[in-house]
This record gives structure tokens, sequence and C-alpha cells, in this order.
């Protein structure tokens, strides 16, 4: 979930929230304060029709207090409270029952008292709270959709120089010339980021051609004291005054250069696969480059008698020809150097997978770190190098690659 959406998530959540208790508060203040004013009337009408006997010395009528509803009932009661409640009114001029607020006293007329009970209708101060209800409730939606508005479009805004610093980011690849591109905003916080991030990727681009420049150099200059080695050690070879034991030693010796060698190319070709130096893409068929393959490993193949089997469909891809050539040259050995005399070897290939399938050990190997670097079994001769290679090179091409057990064989799964 992006940012602006949490922000509006939780903006929306708290105002609905405030507005909802906001409106419980207000609709029991604006009812207190009707109700209130109820009352203060009331007690101004009783009070007049108090003055009323006082000055005509008897009870009023219906028609001395307008629609105000007045009952007179004789009582011995010497004292009472006045007493506000709610009540039923019955409106004389439209003949129907409304909801009505009274007060209850206690009035003397010639020594006898009276118990009055003046009633009025309550339902055009309802009425006024509902329409304030509905005008707040109004106010309340409009308020909403200001604010979803807002944060929709205008926060939308805000945010544009951050995304856009994101896509140059993602966009930003270490071994290109080209440096990031950040334009400077309105907002501090903004410019403060670009000229961090700014400042990042310089150091990044100059830390990364300072390694590439080592490896390059470091490689190109192990290359030459291996060649010479190697090649003092052809001659040694060769020369037949040479004791068994020392045949031997020399032997090891050409073996343990010969792996130095293969590993310093391994490495050299992990750095470029990784900071993507290998940029000659072409359009590839993939069915007929295994078939090559298999003519290519046929004495392997056939020195261990494995049986090969291609179920091979028509499969074009669009990638470096010199790094799908190293991926398949490392999965065609893996699959022939771990196979077993006269076993299996079959390699299936359709629109959506490569898969290969050899006989090997009865048990998986270690899944876990399976296409870690210098990960090996403890009979194998290889550099440790070789899946590390072929993983980087899916990864390149945004491949899966995926190793199990199924059957007794051992399968590699490539996705495309």
């Amino acid at each position: 979930m992006k940012l602006s959406a949490h922000y509006n998530k939780a903006s929306i959540i708290i105002t609905i929230s405030v507005l909802f208790i906001g409106g419980i508060i207000y609709f029991f203040t604006i009812n207190y304060i009707a109700k209130n004013q109820l009352d203060l009337n009331l007690i101004e009408e009783i009070d007049g029709v108090k003055d009323y006997i006082k000055v005509n010395n008897k009870l009023p009528k219906q028609v001395d207090f307008d629609e105000d509803l007045v009952i007179f009932v004789k009582t011995d009661k010497q004292e009472l409270n006045r007493r506000f409640f709610d009540t039923t009114y019955n409106n004389p001029k439209e003949k129907k029952k409304e909801p009505g607020r009274a007060v209850s006293c206690l009035v003397s007329l010639n020594g006898s008292n009276y118990l009055t009970t003046l009633i009025v209708s309550r339902e055009d101060t309802e009425y006024l709270v509902q329409i304030i209800g509905l005008i707040t409730l109004a106010l309340s939606v409009g308020l909403l959709l200001t604010l979803f508005i807002t944060s929709r479009y205008i926060l939308n805004g805000l945010w544009k120089p951050f995304y856009k610093t994101l896509t140059e980011l993602k966009s930003f690849n270490i071994s290109d010339d080209k440096s990031l591109n950040l334009k400077s905003t309105k907002v501090d916080e903004f410019n403060e980021l670009n000229n961090t991030v700014q400042a990042m990727s310089l150091k990044a681009k100059n830390d990364f051609q300072t390694l590439k420049e080592f490896t390059e150099n470091a490689s190109h200059e192990m290359q030459t004291p291996l060649a010479v080695i190697t090649s003092k050690l052809d001659t040694l070879i060769q020369d037949e005054t040479l004791k068994i034991e020392q045949y031997e030693q020399i032997n090891d010796i050409y073996g343990a250069t010969n792996k130095l060698a293969r590993l310093n190319q391994s490495l050299l070709l992990l750095v470029k696969i990784e900071n993507n130096l290998i940029d000659d893409i072409e359009l590839l068929r993939l069915d007929i480059l295994i078939e090559e393959k298999v003519k290519q490993f046929y004495e392997l193949i056939n020195d261990k008698q494995i049986k090969v089997a291609t179920h091979l469909s028509a499969k074009e891809i669009s990638a470096s020809k010199y790094l799908i050539d190293i991926l398949l040259n490392n999965l065609f050995s893996n699959a022939i150097r771990h196979n077993i005399p006269e076993g299996k070897l079959i390699i299936t290939l359709d629109i959506d997978q490569l898969v290969f399938k050899n006989d090997g050990l009865p048990q998986p190997f270690n899944m876990d770190n399976m296409f870690d670097r210098f990960k090996k079994g403890n009979e194998s001769e290889g550099t440790g190098l070789g899946l590390a290679i072929v993983k980087n090179i899916c990864t390149l091409n945004n491949w899966g690659i995926t190793y199990f057990h199924e059957a007794s064989m051992h399968v590699f799964q490539i996705d495309f």
C-alpha cells in the first residue's frame, strides 16, 4: 500500500470518528438547548397565567393563551415545586397529537389552590433540531468528500517529485555513464533527498569504476604469470629425465594452475554479469543451440555411455549468445560430471521452461545453498562457481531457476 493510501486511510478513519463522536455530542447539545429554551418559554407562559389570574381574579380560558393548552385541577396541596416534563400535546387546529413539553405548578384563586399544567407543542423545536442535524450531516459528507478530493489530487501532486526520483532510481545503472537527473522542487525535504541520492549515486559510480578497474587489472595481471607457469610446466612435463615422483608433483601443480586460471576467468565473468557489462543482446533459437551442445559434448557423453533424450520445442529468446553458451556449457557439464555410468540425461524445452534431468547420487543435494559460490560436492573437481554463474545469468534475464530431486533424478528447471 502506498504512503498516500496509508495517509488517506488514517485521515478518513480519524475524520469519521471525530465527526461521529462530535455529531452525537452536537445532537444532545442542540436537544438540551432547545429543551432549555422551551422551558424558559413555559416559565414565561405560566407567569403570564398567574398575572392573568391576579388581574382578572378568574381562571383563563384556552383562547386567552393562543395555542397553549392550560389545564386547571383543584387540589388540597399547599405546596408543589415547579416541574417540567415531556407529554403529548393535542393540537386544536390540526386536530392531531404532537410531542409536547409541559410545566406544572400551584396557583391560588380566592383561597383555593389549583394544580396548573401548561402544555406547548415541541414539534417545531424537534423539526428545527432535525434540520440542524441534516445540515450537519450534509456538512460532514461535504467535508469527507473535500478531504478525499484533497488527498487524491493535491497530495498526489505534492508527491510527484518523490515518484520522479523513484523512477530515476529504478532506471539507474551503476555501469552507465549517464548520471541521475534529479530536478529541484519547491519542497525542502525532497530537495534534501535528491541531493543525498545524487551524492550517493556519484560515490557508488566512482567506487564501482575503481572496483571494475581493479578487477580487470588484477585479472589481466594474473593471466600473464599463470600463462608463464603453465608454459614452464609444459616444458618440465616433457622432460624425459624426470622421475615418476617428480612428474606426479609437476602434474599436480599443472592441474592446480589450470584450476586457478579457470577460477580467475569465472570470477571475472561473475563480476561482468552482476554489473550487466555484457550487452550483446540478440534473438537466439535456444532449441538449435541445445542441439549443437549435445554434439559438442558427444565425447564426454559417450565416454560415460550416458543415454541422452531431448524433447525440444522451437523457442526464441532475446539474450547474449556468449552468456547463453556459458549457461548451457555449465548445465551440460554439471549433468555429465555428476551422472553415473550408463545413466540418463533428459533435456526438455518448451515455451515456458528448460529442464535438465540426470541420474546421479541417490540422495538430493542441499537446495538451500545449491547456487551459492564455491558450493560443490566433496568429489567435484570444478571451481564451485558453475551453478552460481548459471543463477546470475538467469537473474540477469529475469528467469527463475530451481533445483529438486524427483524419481531418483536430479532436476534443474529454468522458468522463462
